[in-house]
């Protein structure tokens, strides 16, 4: 009796959960991760395991919302200008790997005797990669946010869009009788347009102001609930134009990547993805025909690793010849070369229109669940030869859990540690937190206790005890990285003072526009000082040498209050040219060496007390 029939539904949910709750911990004890781990359990409880579970499509079909829901959080990482600055990769780099290696899975077809049509049914199946699985993968690794994950994570769009297309194609090499009351090709353009820009309108215009009225209700449960209907109502919305329903939801995170809510938003869905993502890949692994694969075992057999090298070397020369290390290239060949979900839409849809016949489509579904089975064992069995990849051992470094310190110090390298000396010889209770292992390690021996965690994690945030520090001193040597905590913080944790540490005058200028308290120009203050000690060794008296430092640093201070008032990056170099804007304020004028007195030298240091260089970040 299947365990999903009838009054039996809550005993099957206790059995996916219980299984999850067995399998998962103990691959990833095993060192096989938490992908096998599901695919192992789903295999165990389905219809040749076990057999609690009759029917494991409807429960794919469910699941699905878990790959969904992750490429809505991807969207929300993913500003408009970001995703425009990925257009080369995405349709470059995307449409160059799909031909090569939709060309040469074609071929692998052929040759195992299927037909013409077939074989580019099953290439243009197995070309589509698994977005579950490699989006898991790179999440583990934190290689998501990563130049090698943004690639991968570009190709998959890319291939998102392409469903639409081959199942147009399918619809032209149908064999079936055209259905009289399906829409025409061009009405399901319009339809498919009409979604899109549906979806962008409501984005643009409606998204914001429904959070801004839900936030000022102060409804918890209903900021949640606005979540999940913004992700599903998406993908309804793409699913109705015939586009990807994961598509439709990337859009959405697209559209909510700039709003206030995105980290309450993201907050929000992260429990509800974790978990139908895992039921995701329980459901692929109670796909597995093993009656298929007894009665067509030769073609499952052969078809399944030959098919893994020649999409695995086709993407690594793509990649290669896109100017990717070896490295690189190798481990997106590794990651990609299996096929993926939307393998089973396309596969049932040429079924449908009698493209392919039954028996062909339940062996390519099996070869396509088994290539996704390998994936994590074959990444496993490289990871000797991509090494530096890898994450070191967690042992004897502490996570950060349940800290109270009045400052969080977010980054422990040179800059953070120089920092932290001023608080430290304060006896100011502090909190330090790093995800540089190795450095963890080392500041141990000198008597440091720095915690593990990535302040760019909101989770890790509440945990490091952001939520009671008066200050939050942000030391990351990251740009982008700083930008997103500051972004986090402002928000979530207003009572702490945000003190960053900024990388050159522009990211200053964002710092102060994401709402930072304080920025530092990690190369400022000691260029100065640089500088002075530069006049000196030419013989400059000390007091005009200080003067004129001081002078520095009163004048970077005025261009750049100008440039935040501006919110122009310009406006500071038309300062130093001379201010010929004459609607902009008239400049300081700079006092050559020779003319400085002692006089400018006690007005300078007036203007410029010893937290100047704060000032002037």
């Amino acid at each position: 009796m299947a365990a999903e029939a009838g009054p039996n539904a809550l005993l099957g949910a206790v059995a996916l959960l219980g299984a999850a709750v067995v399998f998962v911990p103990l691959f990833r004890r095993m060192g096989l991760g938490s992908v096998l781990g599901y695919l192992a359990a789903g295999l165990v409880i389905g219809p040749f395991g076990f057999g609690w579970f009759s029917h494991p499509q409807a429960i794919l079909h469910f699941a699905e919302l878990g790959v969904v829901m992750f490429l809505f959080v991807v969207g929300l990482e993913m500003r408009p200008s970001h995703l425009w600055s990925l257009r080369h990769q995405i349709f470059g780099l995307g449409a160059l790997q799909i031909c090569t290696a939709g060309a040469a899975l074609t071929g692998v077809f052929l040759m195992f005797g299927l037909g013409s049509q077939a074989a580019f049914i099953g290439g243009a199946g197995f070309v589509l990669t698994s977005t579950a699985i490699v989006m898991q993968l790179l999440g583990e690794r934190g290689d998501i946010a990563l130049p090698r994950g943004q690639r991968m994570v570009s190709i998959l769009l890319f291939e998102d869009l392409l469903i639409v297309p081959l199942l147009a194609t399918v619809a032209l090499m149908s064999h079936a009788p055209a259905d009289p009351e399906a829409p025409s090709r061009f009405a399901a353009v319009g339809i498919a347009l009409a979604s899109i820009l549906g979806l962008v309108v409501a984005g643009l215009y409606l998204l914001n102001p429904l959070f801004r009225l839900l936030a000022a209700a102060k409804a918890r449960e209903v900021m949640t609930a606005a979540a999940l209907l913004v992700v599903l109502g998406a993908a309804v919305l793409m699913e109705m134009g015939g586009l990807s329903m994961a598509m439709g939801a990337f859009l959405a995170g697209v559209l909510l990547s700039g709003s206030t809510f995105r980290h309450q938003i993201e907050a929000d869905i992260e429990p509800f993805r974790g978990i139908l993502l895992g039921l995701f890949f329980l459901a692929v692994g109670m796909s597995l025909d093993l009656d298929v694969v007894r009665d067509d075992w030769r073609l499952v057999v052969l078809a399944v690793p030959a098919l893994m090298l020649a999409k695995g070397l086709c993407i690594y020369l793509v990649a290669r010849t896109m100017r990717s290390s070896h490295r690189d290239a190798l481990d997106r060949a590794v990651l990609m070369a299996q096929g993926g979900e939307f393998a089973f839409v396309l596969y049932a849809a040429a079924e449908a229109a009698g493209v392919i016949e039954g028996r062909t489509n339940d062996s390519m579904t099996a070869i396509v669940v088994l290539s996704m089975v390998l994936t994590p064992l074959v990444a496993l069995a490289m990871r000797p030869l991509l090494r530096e990849t890898a994450r070191p051992s967690l042992d004897d470094v502490d996570v950060a859990d349940g800290q109270t310190g009045s400052v969080l110090i977010i980054g422990f390298g040179r800059f953070g540690q120089v920092m932290s000396q001023s608080l430290l010889a304060r006896d100011v209770d502090v909190t330090i937190i790093d995800n540089d292992i190795d450095m963890i390690r080392n500041a141990s021996k000198f008597g440091f206790k720095v915690y593990y965690g990535d302040g760019r994690r909101l989770d890790v945030l509440h945990a490091s005890g952001a939520g009671s520090a008066r200050a939050i001193a942000v030391c990351v040597n990251d740009p982008a990285g700083a930008t997103r905590i500051v972004e986090l913080a402002r928000r979530q944790f207003p009572q702490a003072k945000l003190l960053v540490r900024a990388y050159d005058r522009q990211h200053a200028l964002t710092l102060v526009n994401a709402g930072a308290h304080l920025q530092v120009r990690e190369t400022f203050g000691s260029a100065v000082a640089f500088g002075e000690a530069a006049l000196r060794a030419l013989g400059v008296d000390a007091d005009e040498a200080a003067a004129i430092s001081a002078q520095v640093r009163r004048l970077d201070a005025e261009r750049f209050e100008l440039e935040v008032a501006s919110n122009d990056p310009r406006a500071g170099a038309r300062l130093v040219i001379g201010n010929r804007d004459r609607n902009a304020p008239k400049p300081t004028p700079f006092v050559p060496p020779r003319r400085a007195s002692r006089a400018l030298n006690a007005e300078a240091e007036q203007a410029a007390p010893p937290a100047a260089d704060d000032q002037a970040g």
